[in-house]
């Protein structure tokens, strides 16, 4: 079993080719190297500050905690409130951020292996 309290992890910001616009940081509270699986991290963007479009090699769910946000697809864009939850599938093209004037946090349940989209 792995416990961890959120308020005891350091927000460390996400790597620059990763994020378009914005701080971006993210508060790892699982890690998979100790799972040998999924992990899980709280992902907290800027008023405006978004990801570049990019892959998964696993699954994806994201649970909204905070804010108001975008997570898109090339094709749809959807708006997210605190209580959205969203599943995107392996190796689906997506982009998650902020509204321009407000902040986003999510919660981020995923095995390891991002890819940026061409």
């Amino acid at each position: 079993m792995i416990v961890v309290n959120s308020n005891s992890v350091k927000p460390a910001p996400l790597a620059d080719e990763i994020v378009a616009k914005g701080p971006v940081n993210r508060r790892p509270l699982i890690d998979v190297k100790e799972t040998g699986g999924f992990g899980a991290a709280l992902v907290t963007f800027s008023p405006g500050a978004k990801l570049n479009f990019h892959t998964h090699d696993s699954e994806q769910i994201l649970y909204v905690t905070d804010g108001k946000g975008v997570i898109a697809t090339r094709e749809k864009e959807y708006v997210v409130t605190p209580g959205s939850i969203v599943f995107i599938p392996a190796g689906e093209v997506h982009m998650h951020g902020a509204t321009a004037s407000t902040s986003l946090t999510h919660l981020a349940v995923q095995k390891v292996g991002i890819k940026l989209a061409k």
